[in-house]
């Protein structure tokens, strides 16, 4: 069964170029994790603002080995600044 974390994220105006910049280099760096099935980037094609991250697991416990990847330190750090709200999470299992 896939774990799935979708996650919405929304800057404030002026954020956007940065966001899609780190949020790609994420992408391209989090793909690589153990038991990552994928992680995906989106923005809304109406509010530049506003973007979307799809995290695909193995499992739950899969999690584990995203956290320990190195760049996971210096993410939050870098986009928690550019943020107009904190980072919704939504979990879910794949039917």
């Amino acid at each position: 069964m896939v774990y799935t974390l979708i996650c919405h994220a929304q800057v404030k105006p002026g954020f956007e170029g940065q966001m899609k910049a780190k949020l790609q280099e994420a992408a391209a760096i989090y793909k690589k994790d153990r038991e990552t099935v994928d992680w995906l980037v989106h923005q809304d094609v109406h509010d530049a603002t506003k973007f979307a991250i799809v995290e695909r697991f193995e499992n739950e416990g899969s999690q584990k080995y995203h956290l320990e990847n190195p760049y996971w330190a210096t993410f939050n750090p870098a986009v928690e600044p550019w943020l107009a709200k904190p980072i919704e999470i939504l979990r879910f299992n794949e039917l």
